[in-house]
C-alpha cells in the first residue's frame, strides 16, 4: 500500500515522547527499549538529549544502529492510532546553539539537564520508515521520501519564530515549538498540537502568510 510521506512527517511532529530501540551490550545484541523526549529537526529526524551514563547511551557507542517508535494514541487505541517505526544510526552532534534553541523550544524543562554538562545531543539518520496509518493502512517508505524538499535555514526559522512571537495578535498561552515547510508545532496551554499547512510552503511569503493565519485561527 502506498503511504503519502506528510503523513509520517506530520506524526513526527505531533508527539513529543518516542521509544528509542538499542543493542543491549550485556546481554550482547538484544533488543533494549526506552521511553525518550525527543525534537524533529529540520529533516524531521529525531533528536535526543541523553546521560552519557545511561544504558542506552553506552548501547549507541558500541552500536549506533537503531529503532524508534513514535505513537499518537490520545484516547489510548493503540491499534487504529498512527504509528511510525523509524530504522537508521544515531550519532553524538555538538550542542550548536541553532541545535540547543531548537530543543529548548520543544521541551523547556531540558534546560536543566544542559545545565548538568553530562547530556549530549544525539541525530538519528534514517534508512528506512514503516508507517502505520491504522487497521489495514500500512507501508514502507525509504528515509529520501520523507521530505523531498530543501528544508528552513536556521535564519528562515528564526526570523519566522521571532515573527510569531511579536505577532499582535497572538494569544499568551499560544507559543511555537518549530515550523517548517508543511506545518506549525505549537504548545496551547502547555499542551502540543500540530497545525497542518493545505500544502508546502515554499517562499518566506506564502510562510509568513500561512503562520499569520495559524495564529488568527488560534486567537483568544
Amino acid at each position: 500500500m502506498n503511504i503519502p510521506a506528510h503523513a509520517p512527517l506530520h506524526l513526527l511532529h505531533q508527539v513529543a515522547v518516542g521509544t528509542l530501540a538499542t543493542h543491549a551490550r550485556q546481554p550482547q545484541g538484544y533488543p533494549y527499549p526506552t521511553v525518550l523526549p525527543f525534537a524533529p529537526d529540520a529533516h524531521h529526524r529525531p533528536m535526543i538529549l541523553v546521560s552519557r551514563l545511561a544504558e542506552h547511551t553506552r548501547n549507541l557507542q558500541a552500536d549506533p544502529r537503531a529503532g524508534f517508535l513514535v505513537v499518537h494514541a490520545p484516547e489510548g487505541d493503540v491499534l487504529n492510532s498512527p504509528r511510525v517505526t523509524l530504522l537508521g544510526a544515531f550519532e553524538a552532534v555538538d550542542p550548536a546553539p541553532e541545535r540547543v534553541r531548537r530543543y529548548l523550544r520543544y521541551h523547556p524543562d531540558a534546560g536543566q539537564y544542559l545545565a548538568l554538562g553530562d547530556f549530549t545531543f544525539w541525530q538519528m539518520s534514517l534508512e528506512r520508515i514503516r508507517y502505520i496509518g491504522g487497521f489495514g493502512a500500512m507501508g514502507w517508505l525509504d528515509a529520501s521520501d520523507l521530505d523531498p524538499l530543501d528544508p528552513l535555514s536556521p535564519d528562515e526559522e528564526s526570523a519566522l519564530t521571532e515573527f510569531f512571537d511579536h505577532h499582535p495578535g497572538r494569544g499568551g498561552e499560544l507559543e511555537l515549538a518549530g515550523i517548517d515547510r508543511y506545518g506549525v508545532d505549537l504548545k496551547i496551554g502547555g499542551h502540543r498540537t500540530r497545525f497542518m499547512f493545505d500544502a508546502p510552503k515554499m517562499d518566506s511569503t506564502s510562510l509568513h502568510d500561512a503562520l499569520a493565519d495559524c495564529i488568527e485561527r488560534h486567537a483568544d
